[in-house]
């Protein structure tokens, strides 16, 4: 299909949208006739309604989720080629063949955790984001640290990702959170997460949790606990709702590392010193236990 043609799919789809909606303004746009839409929505094929839906960006396809429950039943496939579709658009030909992506079984995943990757715009200007989207690599920059956040920051809900070192740690490598006012480089080799009030990160070097500058005990909490692996995958527990940051390692529940959260926007974010070294973060989601 042409490009204008892809447009007017485009055009064609929202336009329903807007007509189903219409259709539908006296109540709740999920008040649908038994037919299972409302107005245009409920008339059109599921393939016809495929075949649109698959031109469409992410954000149309969450409104249009909300236009009838045909429509939100159609989207529900996160394996279908709507999301397919999207995911060869929007992702690099690296991310979905190599093994970056693989803990998350469907498109619609893969898409939200490239929602949610590591910042090229939110960083150190001494790193930067890789092409296959995912992954931070730390220029080799003299008596520097430098860090990244995550796209986007949360308030409530219980979030999980994953981050593996791809390069050699040095002698600070820290994963944590923090919110939009922590700085994401400084001068030195330091433990950048942590070393003030609004960061909390967990040393992989020397196993120190830190916050506020300060060290706030050894992590996991007991005796002679391993040392961090390179390519090792760190999963990082944000529970919003109890105020807590936890972590896992091989599926292995390392306990809560801080506890008394403030309720504000908290980021993912990493900081590194080693020249070269890269880091991957995959945000997965909420956490399978609940």
């Amino acid at each position: 299909m042409s490009v204008a043609a892809a447009r007017g799919g485009s055009s064609l789809c929202l336009g329903a949208a807007a007509a189903a909606a219409s259709c539908s303004s006296a109540g709740s746009s999920y008040a649908a006739p038994a037919g299972g839409g409302a107005g245009v929505a409920g008339r059109l094929p599921v393939r016809v309604l495929e075949h649109i839906f698959s031109y469409l960006q992410l954000s149309d396809l969450m409104r249009c989720s909300l236009v009838s429950w045909h429509w939100n039943n159609i989207l529900g496939d996160e394996n279908s080629e709507v999301w397919r579709s999207l995911s060869s658009r929007t992702l690099s030909d690296e991310a979905l063949r190599s093994d970056i992506l693989c803990n998350l079984p469907t498109y619609k995943g893969k898409l939200k955790a490239f929602q949610h990757a590591l910042s090229s715009h939110d960083c150190s200007r001494n790193v930067y984001v890789k092409k296959n989207g995912f992954t931070l690599h730390r220029n080799p920059i003299a008596q520097s640290t430098d860090g990244a956040r995550g796209k986007i920051g949360f308030t409530e809900g219980r979030h999980a990702w994953e981050i593996w070192w791809e390069g050699p740690l040095g002698t600070v490598a820290v994963i944590g959170i923090a919110t939009k006012r922590a700085a994401m480089q400084c001068q030195g080799y330091v433990a950048l997460l942590g070393s003030d009030d609004q960061s909390w990160g967990w040393n992989l070097v020397d196993n120190n949790l830190l916050h506020n500058g300060e060290v706030n005990g050894n992590f996991p909490q007991c005796n002679n606990a391993p040392k961090y692996q390179i390519g090792e995958r760190i999963r990082v527990i944000l529970d919003m709702d109890d105020k807590t940051l936890a972590f896992e390692r091989g599926f292995e529940f390392l306990g809560v590392a801080f506890r008394g959260l403030p309720k504000v926007c908290l980021f993912p974010a990493v900081s590194a010193v080693y020249g070269n070294t890269e880091v991957t973060m995959v945000y997965l989601g909420k956490p399978l236990d609940g």
